[in-house]
């Protein structure tokens, strides 16, 4: 069990690599001597859940208390803080490593993420429709199992590999680069990255991508931003999805987007439906553009005359 997440170790296949070949490996969720660890045997842990959990005065319990900002049975914050960072440092190897790569190559790669159900992969259809192949686009697929979502990218004309995490909750930098390595997306290109839908974990992972897209629907809360803070802080984009749908619920939009904004000033916004496609020309624009400069920099790169991270600046300033 990985002790950042608390998802499963298990196995990570990625399309198309038979059982018991090379490619069929645990996750990266290992300390840097390679050991897994399931269990701190130190007894060096928290007894009493009052030391755990923090109290209110309505009696709720706070167990994002303390320096690891979680809670685990058997475990001390100290040797969770230990733990997240180990395997963090890790993963933050792995995603340096595939951000120089797409730099170099000037991919622009983008990380969707998202609770299950917000449209993630109906966006990326219509995204693919709408390009019309004005924009080569290759897809990274995460789910825990099949390929379905795979496959409906692969229906439009555009390449797509699958990555089922098993157990896993969300993707790694490990798991994104050897998912490039066998797609070999073109040169000057667009990569877009469908993690599983979680708005927990996949907040910490870097995985070497130019910026994070939190897609919100609004067929969720208005408060989503203010109970998963990490996800939304760690975007540069928010996508609203689903307002074809808006006549028919009791969404307040000015109520989500003040959420949105008080977690992460800064996160542009832009309103979308993948249905009907209203806010498709912000956000294609958004995309171009960012595609335009990741190809720039590059051909100013191979010309010696500057040193860029696209992957660490804003691609546009579009507002939603």
């Amino acid at each position: 069990m990985c002790n950042v997440c608390g998802c499963g170790s298990g196995e990570i296949r990625i399309e198309g690599v038979a059982a018991g070949q090379a490619d069929l490996r645990p996750t990266v969720h290992r300390h840097a001597d390679g050991s897994v660890h399931a269990h701190d045997h130190s007894h060096d842990h928290d007894h009493s859940h009052a030391q755990i959990a923090g109290r209110d005065g309505s009696g709720d319990l706070h167990f994002g208390h303390g320096p690891a900002h979680a809670h685990a049975p058997g475990l001390s914050q100290a040797r969770m803080v230990q733990i997240e960072q180990d395997i963090l440092s890790k993963n933050d190897r792995y995603a340096e490593t595939n951000r120089g790569q797409l730099q170099q190559r000037g991919i622009f790669a983008i990380n969707l993420v998202s609770s299950p159900g917000s449209g993630k992969t109906t966006l990326l259809v219509r995204t693919i429709e709408a390009l019309g192949g004005s924009l080569t686009t290759t897809v990274i697929e995460g789910d825990q199992q099949t390929t379905n979502d795979a496959e409906r990218i692969r229906a439009t004309g555009a390449r797509a590999i699958q990555i089922n995490t098993g157990k896993g909750c969300h993707l790694d930098a490990q798991m994104v680069g050897d998912a490039i390595e066998r797609l070999n997306p073109p040169d000057d290109s667009l990569l877009l990255i469908e993690n599983v839908g979680n708005l927990v974990c996949p907040a910490s992972f870097d995985l070497g991508e130019a910026h994070k897209v939190a897609i919100l629907s609004v067929t969720e809360g208005e408060d989503k931003p203010l109970k998963y803070p990490d996800m939304f802080r760690a975007a540069d984009l928010m996508l609203l999805n689903k307002i074809d749908l808006l006549p028919y619920l009791s969404f307040d939009v000015e109520r989500a987007l003040a959420a949105a904004l008080q977690v992460n000033p800064r996160l542009q916004v832009i309103q979308v439906s993948a249905t009907t496609g209203a806010g498709f020309d912000e956000w294609l624009a958004w995309l171009r553009q960012g595609a335009a400069a990741s190809c720039r920099q590059r051909a100013q790169a191979d010309h010696g005359s500057t040193t860029f991270s696209a992957g660490r600046e804003p691609a546009v300033a579009a507002q939603g």
